[in-house]
């Protein structure tokens, strides 16, 4: 497959820059700390779903954010896991008050960096829960199974939880299934 790049270094901002324009009704980008969220977050009363995983893999996560969906998302460099400031960033932005769930690739990075925010955002006193997805056929060592496959099903499945009103402990359990 062909991309059409300028820059490889520009390319991360020009494809949040694109993905903002094509669809300016549903998301807004936060440009400096590199995370993509619903136009209408926070939504109040509302569990907020949020992911996020290194450029490159698109439209993975970024474009899967909107109503019954994810509610941030957050984009690392290429191959490289966001940062716990960016997840956190979205947290903040994203969070209405029932809390939060992470979903999570079997990455190492990208489970530190989650567990790292997580804490932080204990201590700004918002309620942070966890879904580690690591279904993955493609593996055989289950030890290495990223869960890139699984993570839309969960993603969509916990979205369409907290888009109906489940708890962040409902949203959680059903994405565990």
């Amino acid at each position: 497959m062909q991309k059409l790049i300028n820059l490889p270094i520009d390319t991360v901002t020009e494809s949040l820059q694109g993905l903002e324009l094509a669809h300016e009704k549903i998301l807004r980008v936060s440009h400096k700390s590199r995370f993509v969220y619903r136009a209408d977050a926070p939504v109040h009363g509302k569990v907020a779903i949020v992911s996020g995983s290194g450029s490159g893999h698109e439209p993975l996560n970024v474009g899967y954010v909107g109503r019954g969906m994810l509610d941030a998302a957050c984009l690392g460099d290429v191959f490289t896991s966001p940062t716990p400031m960016q997840y956190l960033a979205a947290t903040e932005m994203v969070e209405g008050g029932a809390g939060v769930l992470y979903v999570v690739k079997n990455h190492t990075g990208g489970v530190l960096n989650m567990e790292i925010a997580m804490e932080m955002a204990a201590e700004r006193e918002i309620m942070v829960k966890t879904v580690l997805v690591n279904d993955d056929v493609a593996v055989d060592d289950a030890a290495n199974r990223r869960g890139l496959g699984a993570a839309i099903f969960v993603e969509k499945i916990a979205g369409a939880a907290a888009e109906r009103g489940y708890t962040l402990n409902q949203v959680q359990a059903v994405a565990k299934r």
